[in-house]
């Protein structure tokens, strides 16, 4: 039996040379997410609100104060929006490269379910009823089974 070369391997042996700024930009994207994902960095935007609204009495509740929060809130938020998006897109990648894997390597599996994350709405609603037929009828077979577990 031939031994089937790793993929991975293969796809780095393709790979001359990396982007610089696609690396940089997705490792500096993945330790962001992991830093704002923290609790100490919520217990942080809660101290700046809170300082914000504190000093909103020295500053007569004016127009400036409203505009540092906004401003600054929108900022942050539009960034890190990127950046996470910019995560759990490669995170959502590398899970459904890894499910393609088990499937094409777990040989009663059907290999039809490879790259299904790729069909459209309508071709998942009807693999989704397909799939509610088999669990239905696993279920009415093991009903019938004497000693079955009642569900």
């Amino acid at each position: 039996m031939e031994h089937q070369k790793n993929p991975f391997v293969e796809v780095r042996a393709r790979v001359e040379k990396p982007n610089a700024v696609n690396l940089w930009f997705s490792r500096f994207a993945a330790k962001t997410a992991v830093l704002v994902g923290r609790p100490y960095m919520f217990f942080l935007a809660v101290a700046v609100i809170v300082t914000w609204a504190i000093l909103g009495p020295h500053f007569g509740f004016s127009d400036t104060w409203q505009l540092i929060i906004n401003t600054g809130t929108t900022i942050v938020t539009f960034l890190v929006v990127f950046l996470i998006q910019n995560t759990q897109n490669r995170d959502a990648k590398a899970l459904h490269l890894k499910l393609d894997e088990l499937i094409r390597s777990h040989h009663p599996a059907s290999n039809e379910l490879i790259d299904v994350e790729k069909l459209s709405d309508e071709e998942l609603d009807t693999l989704e009823e397909r799939y509610a037929v088999i669990r239905q009828e696993r279920e009415a077979r093991r009903k019938q089974r004497p000693g079955a577990p009642a569900t």
